[in-house]
């Protein structure tokens, strides 16, 4: 795997530093990762050397606030705040789609990665061939939780684990949890992004109804994450993709798994029905 860098320019201004990693031969296709809140996209490279293994080139951008991007000013916002993060992502596809015309493009978001990309479909679910939520729930009861003027502290989401760290809830592998908590990138608090109400957007059946019929989306989730809320919360996300007409909606919920399924202990299992997910929708050569 060939790592490099990019950076590209959001709407207010934030020079948006993202990670590009290549494979060997052609690709056969992108993925657009968007991480989740108080993380950085650099915690994904071993999920990208599978991807990147898999034949595919694989964007990952510090989202605002976050990692290099925040240059040591975690939970700066920007500006545009919560729209901005979600103009981020369009701005990233399209900087993809310009560099590698052609190529089918799947976005995966996490967390509140997952919750950008939630929002950005209902305008631009013909822009993306792909989509996986991971780590997702319907946001109709997360966002006035987000929407808040006290800062989002997400060792709350501790409550129903072992306080070993206060960030049990992330996953039942120790070594993981414990690189979390060691990263000074990780694990911080800040006020929510402002405009973050907008996201309630996400959750009106007349909104979701733009989402074109024929996206393929995959939702991975533990059936121990706090915001699965022990898989019914996922299942309702998924059905109100059904019920608005999306035909390929499949949800795969592991039992015992928290938070970061990408982290967990069964990761491998996670990452091979991810990687199958994409080679059936755009992994496929065409005719």
């Amino acid at each position: 795997m060939d790592e490099t860098t990019i950076a590209f320019t959001s709407q207010d201004g934030i020079e948006i530093q993202t990670y590009r990693w290549s494979p060997g031969g052609d690709p056969r296709a992108v993925v657009q990762i968007q991480h989740g809140l108080a993380e950085h996209a650099g915690r994904y490279r071993r999920f990208a050397e599978a991807l990147t293994g898999a034949g595919y080139l694989v964007y990952a951008p510090d989202a605002r606030g976050s990692g290099r991007t925040a240059a040591g000013d975690h939970g700066n916002w920007g500006e545009m705040g919560w729209p901005g993060w979600v103009d981020d992502v369009g701005r990233l596809r399209a900087r993809i789609r310009s560099d590698h015309p052609g190529l089918s493009l799947g976005l995966l978001g996490h967390s509140m990665g997952s919750f950008a990309t939630q929002h950005d479909l209902l305008d631009h679910s013909g822009d993306v061939d792909a989509v996986v939520l991971s780590g997702s729930t319907e946001v109709g009861w997360l966002a006035p939780v987000l929407d808040s003027d006290e800062p989002a502290d997400l060792s709350a989401f501790n409550a129903p684990f072992e306080h070993r760290t206060g960030f049990e809830w992330l996953s039942r592998d120790d070594a993981e949890v414990d690189a979390y908590v060691a990263d000074p990138a990780c694990g911080w608090s800040a006020a929510p992004p402002a405009g973050i109400g907008s996201l309630m957007a996400a959750a009106d059946p007349a909104r979701i109804a733009a989402v074109r019929n024929d996206l393929p989306i995959l939702l991975v989730s533990g059936d121990a994450d706090p915001l699965a809320q022990g898989g019914e919360a996922v299942e309702v996300l998924a059905s109100r993709y059904r019920d608005a007409g999306v035909t390929d909606v499949e949800v795969r919920l592991y039992p015992g798994a928290r938070h970061e399924v990408l982290n967990e202990t069964n990761r491998d299992e996670v990452t091979a029905d991810i990687i199958g997910f994409l080679d059936r929708t755009i992994g496929v050569a065409d005719d």
